[in-house]
């Protein structure tokens, strides 16, 4: 699927939608290795930005964004509209992130 082809709208421009095929989600967990804890309680201590946990929170929406695609791909869907990220702090250290969207079949107008 045409990364073009998702959105947080709920129309994508120049389509309409014709078939709603439902909830499409993806969801990774993910936790810190010790040097990445480490690591990045030493960039704490300079300030800024920390980009070993910017580096790991962006593999973590990129994978649960794509695990969605392929959600939506399974379905039949050429298009997901109304995609949204959650993430939850399940343990110290442990968070999961959940991308999800509906999946649609969308045509030119």
């Amino acid at each position: 699927m045409d990364h073009a082809m998702t959105t947080t709208t709920f129309e994508l421009t120049g389509y309409k939608v014709v078939k709603q095929h439902g909830v499409v989600r993806g969801i990774t967990v993910r936790s810190r290795s010790v040097f990445g804890t480490i690591g990045g309680s030493l960039q704490t201590l300079f300030g800024g930005n920390i980009s070993l946990f910017t580096e790991l929170c962006e593999k973590s929406r990129e994978e649960a964004f794509d695990m969605m695609i392929d959600h939506a791909e399974q379905l039949g869907a050429n298009a997901v509209i109304g995609v949204r990220y959650d993430a939850t702090e399940l343990l110290n250290g442990v968070t999961e992130v959940l991308c999800y969207g509906t999946a649609v079949t969308a045509a030119h107008t």
